[in-house]
C-alpha cells in the first residue's frame, strides 16, 4: 500500500486499489523507468503521442470505483443467491452431471490448463494435444465414425456447420433444401434456420419417415429424438443415400454407451454435445460440441483436427493437422469462420471418460436408463399415456389436455421440480446422472397427486431382469467401445491425478511465463475472477429453466451489459455469441437485418482491409456478403485513397466495412474517423473488430468515434481465459439503430429482441457461466483501473518495441514514432541475410521458456508481440533478453561463424533426450542448447518433442490414438 500507515487517512487504508496493483504487472517505479527509456515524462504524454486526439475520451468511464476481491465476491455471491436450484428434468441436450473432483480441481480450476493458448506451437502443447486426440478417439468410438474434429462451439453450431459441409460436399444433388427431423431440439433447429437463411438454403421439417419423399441435399435426424424416441435409422438413411441425400445425425454421447451407433446405421456426419460427460450445465455453456464425419469429407470439415506426425528424431508427435483449411489462411474461402473451439471443455469430457472407463460409463448409462424405465412403468401403471415405447433417458407423457398439462407442470414447480412443456398437451421428463430413486418417487408423486403407492424397489428388480427394457434388441450396442489403453488405465484417483499432471507438464501456459502473442491478449486471469465459475448457483442451472428461477443470472446479465456499454460507448449489448467468430457473424446479421427492415436489400458488399483477421472475410461470406479487399499504405494504415476508389465503384451496394482498431499492424490509425465518415456518407455501416479493444478501454470508445457495431472478445480484453483454444465469449455492442436486430431465441425470450432476428448460439445467453469472470474483472478494476490497464498495455508494448528496435526492425509505427499495444518485428531482412526463418526464432524461444509471438500475421515473415498490462518489467526484460540473445545467434550465422543448419536456431527446440545423449556432436555446448539464459538454471519447462514435421503429418493423416508402443518404438 502506497500510503504510510501512520499518516494515511482511513479512506486511504481501505485497499480499494489493491486488485489493480495485482492485475497490472509494473509498479509505479518500474513504469517510470520504462517511460524514461522511451524519453517520456508521463503516461499522459505517451497517450497523447499514441492515441489520436480526435477519438480520445474527454472524461472518465461511467464506472464506479474499484471493489476489493472480497467485496466483489460478496456482491456476486448475493447475486448468485437469487438463482433457484430446482431439480430439473427439461433435457433437450442439457443434463445435470457430476464433475469428478479430480477433474474439477486439477483441470477446470487449474491455470496450467485454463491459461494455455491455442496449440499453434505444438512442441510446447503436447499435453493438450494428447488430450484432444483422446477426445477425437472417444467421439469416433461412440459415434462409429471414421474421423472427428477437436470440438465445436455447441450442438446447434455443430449441426449448422454439418448442414454447410453437406452443401459443400454433395456434388450429386444440387437441391437447395435441407430437411430437419421434427423431433430435433428446437434450439438446434433455430440455429440451423438462421445459418440457412443467409446461405439461401430452404429448411423443411417433418417426420423422419418423410425424408425419403423429400428432395434435399442433406438432412438432420435426432437420435434419440428430442422427445425421447429411439428408432433404427438404417433404412431411412439408406433411402436418403439412394436419393443422393447426405445425412447428419444429432445424438447423445451417454445414450451411445447403450445404443447402436449412428455410424453403423450409415450416417455421413454425427454431431452433438459433450455436456453430460462431466460438464456443468452452466445456464447453457460453455460446452463442447462434437463433430464426426466420413474420412472422405476431411478437407471439407470445419474446425480443427489433431493429427499424429513425427518430430525430427522420428518420435511420434501431435499437431493441428491440415491447417490450410482454416479461415486464417483461406479467408472467405474457408470452410467456416470458427477460429477456436472448446478445448478446455473437450479435455474435461474426455478425462471424465478416461476416469470412468467404458465399464463405468456403461454403468452410468444403464442406471439412467433404468430410472427412466421406472418412471415410464410407474406412469403407465397409474394410467398415464407414455408416448414412446422405445427410449433411453427421456419419457414423454401425453396429458390429453392443456389444462391437465398445466396442472401437473405447476404442481411440479411447487415441489421445486422443472419439467419440459413439449407442446400444448405433452410433458417431457429427462433423467440424468444425478437422479436418484427418491427423485423418481417424488416425480411420480407429482403426477399422482402425492401418493403413487408403487413398490419401486420391486419394480426395479423386475426391470433389472429385463436389462434395458426401453431399448429394442435391434438397437442395443454390441460392439466394444473405448478399447484404447488410455480409457482403461486411470480409474483410481491417484492414477488419474498423475496422468492429468503428466499432460499438463508438457505445455507452456501463463503460469510458466508470458505468452507474447499479438492480437491475442494473453493477460492475467485472476483467481478471484475464476472462483465463481464453479459455484453451483451458476453451474447447475438449465438454460431453459423458467426465468423466475434465474433472477441472479438476469441481474448479472443486465449489469454486465451496462458495464460493457460504459467501456465501449455502444447503446446495446447482446451476450449470446459464444465466440469472437460468432460475434462477428451476429454483428453482420444485425447489419443485414437493419438494411432489410428499410427495404435496402441491394447492399451486399463488405469492405475488408488487407490486414484484417481471417475470420472477417469468412464471416462476411457466411451472411451472403461479397468481400472486397481494400489496400493498406506503406505505413500499414488503411489506404484512404483506395477506400475512396472502392466507394466510388460500389457506392450504395456497400453494406459495411470491417476494420480492426487499433490496426492489426499495431498502430492507432489517425484516419479512423475519416474512414467512418466515408462509409457513413454512402449509408454503410462500420464494423470495428474488437480484437484490440485492450488498447482502447478508458481512452477511446468505438461506439463514440464512428463504430456501429463491434464484437468484444471477453476472452481477451475482459479476462476470460483462453483455455487452450476455448472457451470464449464474443458479445456484440451496437448503436441504437441496430439494437432491434440483435439475436433472439425461440425458447427463452431475450429481453428486447425478436426471435425473427435469428439465433446465433444454442443457449440464449451463450456460455453464461463464464460471464462472472468479466463482471468480476470490471468491478475490481473500476473506472481508474480499466483506464490504467490500457495505458500500461500501451507502455509495455512500447518498452518492448524500444528494447528490441535496436536489434530487429519495427515494421510499423505511428506518426510520433510509437506503437499501440502490440508491435511487428520485421524478420524479412534477417531471413534474406541468414536464411534463419521466423519459425526458427519461434522454436528457439521455447528453449528460453517462452511461447512464440504471433507468427507471419498479419504480414508474412514477421512476429507480432503483445505483452499486455499484466507482465512486470522483469518479465518483459527476460523476454527481450531472450530475443536479443537469439539475434546474436543469427549474427553468428550472418558472419559465417556458424552454419545455419548447425546452429541452435535450426535444431530448436532442444529436449532432454538431446542434452542427455552420450553422443553430442554439435558446434555449441549443451548449456547453450537448453539453458541459454541464467534464469533457466532456476526453472525450466522442457519441450517434450523436437521440431515437428508438418508435411509428414498431412501426408500421413492419422487422427486417432496410436498405440502406446508407437511412442516407445519411435
Amino acid at each position: 500500500m502506497s500510503a504510510d500507515f501512520r499518516t494515511a487517512s482511513l479512506s486511504q487504508l481501505t485497499g480499494q486499489d489493491e486488485f489493480i496493483q495485482r492485475h497490472i504487472g509494473p509498479d509505479a517505479e518500474q513504469a517510470q523507468t520504462m517511460l524514461q527509456a522511451l524519453g517520456l515524462a508521463s503516461i499522459d504524454e505517451l497517450v497523447r503521442k499514441t492515441v489520436p486526439a480526435g477519438i480520445r475520451l474527454d472524461g472518465r468511464l461511467a464506472l464506479n470505483g474499484p471493489r476489493t476481491e472480497a467485496e466483489a465476491l460478496a456482491e456476486l455471491r448475493a447475486i448468485a443467491g437469487k438463482n433457484k436450484l430446482f431439480k430439473t428434468y427439461i433435457g433437450m441436450g442439457y443434463h445435470d452431471t457430476h464433475v469428478p473432483n479430480v477433474i474439477l480441481r486439477n483441470v477446470l480450476e487449474n491455470p496450467g490448463w485454463y491459461t494455455a493458448y491455442t496449440p499453434y506451437q505444438p512442441e510446447i502443447a503436447q499435453g493438450r494435444l494428447e488430450a484432444l486426440l483422446n477426445f477425437q478417439q472417444m467421439i469416433m468410438d461412440l459415434t462409429g465414425m471414421e474421423m472427428a474434429n477437436a470440438s465445436m462451439l455447441d450442438e446447434g453450431t455443430a449441426a449448422a456447420e454439418a448442414m454447410a459441409m453437406c452443401a459443400r460436399q454433395n456434388k450429386k444433388n444440387r437441391s437447395t433444401t435441407f430437411f430437419v427431423d421434427a423431433d430435433t431440439h428446437p434450439q438446434t433447429l433455430a440455429v440451423i434456420r438462421t445459418r440457412a437463411e443467409h446461405f439461401d438454403i430452404e429448411v423443411v421439417t417433418g417426420s423422419a419417415d418423410e425424408l425419403a419423399s423429400t428432395e434435399c441435399f442433406g438432412a438432420l435426424l435426432q437420435y434419440p429424438g428430442s422427445t425421447g424416441a429411439v428408432r433404427d435409422l438404417t433404412d431411412i438413411i439408406a433411402q436418403a443415400h439412394d436419393n443422393k441425400t447426405l445425412v447428419t445425425v444429432a445424438t447423445d454421447l451417454m445414450g451411445l454407451m447403450l445404443l447402436k451407433s449412428p455410424g453403423s446405421m450409415g450416417a455421413d456426419v454425427v454431431v452433438g454435445t459433450n455436456q453430460r460427460f462431466g460438464i456443468p450445465m452452466g445456464f447453457g455453456g460453455p460446452h463442447a460440441g462434437f463433430f464426426a464425419f466420413r474420412e472422405a469429407f476431411k478437407r471439407s470439415a470445419p474446425g480443427r483436427i489433431i493429427g499424429v506426425s513425427v518430430d525430427t528424431k522420428g518420435k511420434p508427435a501431435l499437431r493441428m493437422a491440415m491447417q490450410t483449411r482454416e479461415q486464417h489462411i483461406r479467408r472467405e474461402k474457408a470452410n467456416s469462420n470458427i477460429c477456436t473451439s472448446q478445448v478446455l471443455l473437450a479435455v474435461m469430457s474426455v478425462f471424465y471418460a478416461i476416469y470412468h472407463g467404458p465399464e463405468g460409463l456403461k454403468r452410468i448409462a444403464e442406471r439412467i436408463h433404468r430410472l427412466a424405465a421406472l418412471v415410464s412403468e410407474g406412469l403407465s401403471a397409474k394410467g398415464f399415456i407414455v408416448v414412446h415405447d422405445s427410449y433411453f433417458d427421456t419419457i414423454t407423457v401425453d396429458m390429453g389436455s392443456a389444462k391437465k398439462q398445466e396442472g401437473i407442470y405447476q404442481a411440479a414447480l411447487i415441489h421445486e421440480i422443472n419439467l419440459r412443456k413439449v407442446d400444448e398437451t405433452r410433458l417431457g421428463i429427462s433423467l440424468n446422472e444425478t437422479t436418484t430413486l427418491d427423485d423418481v418417487s417424488r416425480l411420480l408423486n407429482v403426477f399422482c397427486a402425492g401418493d403413487h403407492a408403487l413398490d419401486l424397489e420391486a419394480m426395479d428388480a423386475e426391470l433389472a431382469a429385463q436389462g434395458t427394457p426401453g431399448i429394442p434388441a435391434s438397437l442395443k450396442r454390441t460392439d466394444a467401445v473405448l478399447t484404447h489403453p488410455v480409457f482403461n488405465s486411470y480409474h483410481s484417483e491417484t492414477e488419474m491425478l498423475r496422468y492429468v499432471k503428466r499432460l499438463e507438464s508438457r505445455d507452456v501456459a501463463l503460469n510458466h511465463s508470458m505468452i507474447p502473442l499479438g492480437s491475442c491478449t494473453m493477460k492475467l486471469n485472476a483467481t478471484a475472477e475464476m472462483i465463481p465459475v464453479t459455484w453451483p448457483q451458476f453451474g447447475k442451472l438449465h438454460p431453459f429453466a423458467p426465468l423466475e428461477q434465474t433472477q441472479g443470472y438476469q441481474a448479472l446479465f443486465e449489469e454486465l451489459q451496462n458495464l460493457l456499454k460504459a467501456c465501449t460507448g455502444y447503446d446495446a449489448i447482446s451476450l449470446q455469441p459464444n465466440a469472437g467468430s460468432q460475434g462477428e457473424y451476429a454483428g453482420l446479421v444485425a447489419i443485414k437485418k437493419y438494411f432489410e427492415s428499410k427495404g435496402d436489400t441491394e447492399r451486399d458488399i463488405c469492405l475488408i482491409p488487407a490486414s484484417a483477421h481471417g475470420t472477417n472475410p469468412a464471416s462476411a461470406q457466411m451472411v451472403g456478403m461479397k468481400v472486397v479487399v481494400t489496400a493498406c499504405d506503406s505505413k500499414g494504415n488503411v489506404d484512404l485513397a483506395d477506400l475512396q476508389a472502392k466507394i466510388d465503384t460500389f457506392g450504395e451496394r456497400i453494406a459495411c466495412i470491417m476494420v480492426t482498431y487499433p490496426s492489426t499492424h499495431g498502430v492507432f490509425e489517425e484516419g479512423i474517423t475519416q474512414l467512418c465518415d466515408m462509409i457513413h456518407a454512402v449509408g454503410g455501416q462500420v464494423y470495428i473488430d474488437g480484437a484490440n479493444l485492450n488498447a482502447l478501454v478508458g481512452l477511446a470508445a468505438p461506439g463514440q468515434f464512428g463504430g456501429d457495431v463491434s464484437h468484444l472478445n471477453l476472452h481477451k480484453t475482459f479476462c476470460i481465459p483462453h483455455g487452450g483454444g476455448g472457451p470464449g465469449m464474443g458479445p456484440i455492442g451496437v448503436g441504437a439503430h441496430l439494437a432491434p436486430f440483435l439475436p433472439g431465441h425461440p425458447i427463452s425470450a431475450v429481453p428486447g429482441t425478436n426471435p425473427a432476428n435469428g439465433t446465433i448460439s444454442a443457449a440464449p445467453w451463450g456460455s453464461a457461466s463464464i460471464l462472472p469472470i468479466s463482471w468480476m474483472y470490471i468491478k475490481m478494476m473500476g473506472a481508474e483501473g480499466m483506464r490504467k490497464a490500457t495505458e500500461i498495455a500501451i507502455l509495455n508494448a512500447n518498452y518492448v518495441a524500444k528494447r528490441l528496435g535496436d536489434h530487429y526492425p519495427i515494421l510499423y509505427k505511428g506518426s510520433e514514432g510509437f506503437v499501440a499495444h502490440e508491435c511487428l518485428l520485421d524478420l524479412r531482412p534477417l531471413k534474406e541475410a541468414s536464411t534463419i526463418t521466423e519459425e526458427d526464432i519461434a522454436k528457439r524461444l521455447m528453449d528460453f521458456g517462452f511461447h512464440a509471438p504471433t507468427m507471419s500475421f498479419p504480414v508474412p515473415g514477421t512476429l507480432m508481440i503483445e505483452p499486455t498490462e499484466s507482465e512486470s518489467k522483469a518479465e518483459l526484460d527476460r523476454f527481450c533478453d531472450a530475443m536479443i540473445a537469439i539475434r546474436r545467434e543469427i549474427a553468428q550465422v550472418e558472419s559465417g561463424e556458424l552454419n545455419a543448419d548447425q546452429s541452435p536456431l535450426r535444431h530448436a527446440p532442444h529436449t532432454q533426450d538431446d542434452v542427455l545423449t552420450d553422443n553430442w556432436e554439435r558446434p555449441y555446448n549443451r548449456d547453450t542448447a537448453a539453458r541459454p539464459a541464467s534464469w533457466l538454471k532456476i526453472h525450466k519447462v522442457w519441450p517434450s518433442v523436437n521440431r515437428i514435421d508438418n508435411v509428414y503429418g498431412d501426408r500421413n493423416l492419422i487422427c486417432s490414438c496410436p498405440s502406446p508402443e508407437a511412442y516407445t518404438e519411435g
